[in-house]
Formats: structure tokens, sequence, C-alpha cells
């Protein structure tokens, strides 16, 4: 995400002037618009819609680091131990998958 300093970054000043003006240009530019206070950032608004996004993505990071961590400490197992851990635990069959052709 881009953040255009010119058009983003706005005051204090701006805010109590029109804050519906500063609520639009987030809603339609789906840019945060930085809100900065004695020239530094202070505030960050965001359409809800960007902020669940978000959310989803730290979500997502999230999990793929825990995933990794695992990985790191207890290894791997084979896709076949996996599937049927899986059709065990969640009593579905996998078995519609093509099995791979035996070597001679």
């Amino acid at each position: 995400m881009v953040i255009s300093p010119a058009e983003d970054v706005k005051t204090m000043a701006d805010l109590e002037a029109n804050p519906q003006a500063l609520v639009e240009q987030a809603r339609t530019t789906g840019r945060p618009v930085v809100i900065a206070e004695t020239g530094r950032p202070a505030v960050v608004m965001l359409s809800a819609e960007r902020y669940e996004w978000l959310v989803h993505c730290i979500n997502v990071a999230r999990l793929i680091t825990e995933g990794e961590e695992s990985i790191r400490k207890e290894g791997t197992i084979p896709l076949e131990d996996c599937i049927r851990d899986m059709e065990a635990k969640y009593g579905y069959k996998a078995s519609r998958r093509a099995k791979p052709a035996r070597k001679k």
C-alpha cells in the first residue's frame, strides 16, 4: 500500500476543520490517511474494509509463522500419513485422490 505524503498526510487542523472529508478520502482511495500532530504522525485513519483486510493479513502471517516454527521444531510427516490422520480426525475420505503409480 503506497501512501502519498502530499495527499494522505493531514494535520490536526485538517481533521478538526473537515473530519467528514478525511473519512471520505480514506473510503474512496483505499489508502490510509495519516493525521500528524506537531509535525509527526499521530494516528492513521483507515476504511473499515481496509482495516479488516489488514487484520486478515496479519492473522495469515501469524499462522504461516506458527507453521514454519512447527516445521523447524518437529519436522514434517509424509503426505500419506497426513491424509490418513485427517480422514481419521474429520471423518472424510480422500480416496478419490489419484494414487501414485508404484515403481517396479
